[in-house]
């Protein structure tokens, strides 16, 4: 059953992220009318916050936007930072929210941050600590213990990172509205746009909670 569950979130999540291609390739076609491009949205969203430390930089890739608060720079990919058009604002608004977040000591943030040294180890030991747990887990049942806590702190992180990015949406779609960079049908696009984007986290969170209950489930039958 766990299976047919995990099956059903991966294809779900499939269809998501191709979904959000689809609409961010769509949006890309409708520019805005200001002229502004995605790195001059970041830039004046920056200013208007009072953040006068943060680059905006260019990054390859498609959909690699993302605010580095170790470093302080916007990376925003080739489309979004060139682009004059409802995706790029929509994006560059949405990475900039993120420093703003940073800039305001924002909890979920801070408490992100936080857990990115524990999960990046995690992340490397987590699937082979659960493959090999789960196959002597009647021997030595600690071993699946461990993984199942690893596995459980990146669950952690997935959840945390939810409201860190529905927030920087939500900061992102007032600041377009009131800066009237987007407005009317821009305006529900861009929101449209975010929303997916937001989904696929979700999608990611109910996965991964999902998965370790299934490795709990093996946990407690096997010892029972």
């Amino acid at each position: 059953m766990i299976w047919i569950i995990f099956g059903l979130f991966t294809l779900a999540s499939y269809l998501i992220q191709s979904s959000l291609k689809k609409r961010v390739e769509e949006y890309s076609k409708i520019a805005i009318p200001n002229g502004m491009t995605g790195k001059d949205v970041a830039e004046k969203m920056l200013r208007d916050h009072g953040i006068h430390d943060v680059r905006v930089e260019s990054t390859g890739g498609f959909l690699t936007d993302h605010y580095n608060p170790e470093t302080k720079v916007i990376n925003l990919s080739k489309d979004i930072y060139y682009g004059n058009n409802v995706s790029a604002a929509a994006v560059a608004a949405h990475e900039t929210g993120h420093a703003v977040q940073h800039a305001e000591a924002y909890s979920f943030l801070k408490l992100r941050s936080a857990l990115v040294p524990s999960v990046s180890f995690a992340s490397r030991w987590v699937q082979w600590v659960l493959l090999v747990g789960v196959f002597v887990v009647e021997s030595f049942p600690m071993l699946l213990l461990i993984g199942i806590c690893l596995f459980a702190l990146t669950t952690l992180f997935s959840l945390v990172t939810l409201p860190v990015e529905v927030n920087a949406s939500a900061r992102a779609l007032t600041w377009l509205e009131n800066s009237h960079i987007t407005a009317g049908e821009t305006q529900v696009k861009a929101k449209k746009a975010l929303s997916m984007a937001a989904y696929t986290y979700v999608m990611a969170a109910l996965s991964s909670l999902a998965m370790l209950f299934y490795y709990i489930m093996i946990f407690t039958n096997r010892r029972s």
